[in-house]
């Protein structure tokens, strides 16, 4: 496990969302510019946090 979903850091919800919606935006960005290898770093990041933050939670 790379992320601890269950971290103080992670309680509110504006920053679990935040961690997921920044790398996600960032692929965008990526395959725009033209580099999908990087596009496709950077949405599993993204994927891979929103499973970790929002599947495997246990809720407070």
């Amino acid at each position: 496990m790379l992320v601890d979903p269950n971290a103080p850091f992670f309680r509110h919800l504006w920053v679990r969302i935040l961690c997921v919606v920044v790398p996600l935006a960032w692929a965008g960005v990526e395959l725009y510019t033209g580099s999908p290898f990087w596009a496709l770093l950077s949405g599993a990041a993204g994927i891979y946090l929103a499973f970790e933050l929002f599947v495997r939670r246990r809720p407070d």
